[in-house]
């Protein structure tokens, strides 16, 4: 009876021992599983990553493509570009550099082509072109308003000049004349032997004559005058001429 007991414990304890290790095989095959595929994983990140750089080096050193606006963007070797272009031509030479890129599966095209005149500006580089152009605008009014009050100072200033060379040339005119015709009565008076014109003083302002002085009669006083009346050039003549 104990030897039957002995050999039935002996069995137990060899199925616990057995089942133990094929568990204890089962965690570490699962544990090498998952460290393959995260050093897999690990794996395809980078690649990614050095696909993506090595398209955009690509886009970047073409002179057909405008490498600085479209985006790459690679996922377990399929790379998506996105962005911008300018015509047809340069989206397929876009997609043709990718695809031809090492490590690339598939490419997906997100390109858009720009409409005949898009600049590719946005709302506020608009904004910023308008405020500049109407700073601008403004300013060229400013100075265009300013130049033309300098324009008309300019022109007062040569028209009071004009005016005032216009009425320095009269007045020089006046007065030459006064002159002139000052010296012809005195000249008449000094000659004529009723009067004597050595005593008489002869004053001229335009063109009007003044006798001031002494005369020795009415007649002679009277001679005076009709000299000096009878001078060309004159206006009218002032007697200040007293009789002794």
């Amino acid at each position: 009876m104990l030897k039957r007991m002995s050999v039935l414990f002996c069995g137990a304890a060899f199925a616990i021992t057995t089942a133990g290790y094929a568990t204890a095989q089962t965690a570490t095959q699962e544990a090498k599983e998952k460290t393959k595929t995260a050093a897999e994983k690990t794996k395809t990140t980078m690649t990614d990553a050095e696909i993506t750089s090595a398209v955009k080096t690509k886009l970047l050193a073409d002179t057909t493509v405008g490498g600085l606006k479209l985006d790459v963007d690679t996922e377990h070797g399929v790379v998506t570009l996105s962005g911008p272009v300018h015509s047809a031509a340069e989206r397929a030479q876009a997609l043709k550099l990718a695809r031809e890129t090492k490590g690339v599966k598939s490419v997906k095209n997100n390109l858009k082509l720009e409409a005949a005149g898009t600049t590719g500006r946005t709302d506020k580089d608009d904004k910023v072109k308008v405020e500049v152009k109407d700073d601008t605008k403004e300013t060229a009014a400013k100075v265009k308003e300013k130049s033309k009050d300098a324009g008309e100072k300019t022109k007062e200033v040569s028209k009071d000049a004009a005016q005032k060379t216009k009425d320095a040339a009269i007045k020089t005119k006046d007065v030459t004349v006064d002159a002139e015709i000052t010296s012809a009565v005195k000249t008449k008076l000094l000659a004529d032997t009723q009067v004597g014109g050595l005593k008489i003083d002869v004053d001229t302002k335009d063109n009007v004559v003044t006798l001031t002085g002494t005369v020795n009669s009415a007649a002679e006083k009277a001679e005076a005058l009709r000299l000096a009346k009878t001078t060309a050039g004159v206006k009218s003549v002032v007697d200040k001429l007293v009789v002794k």
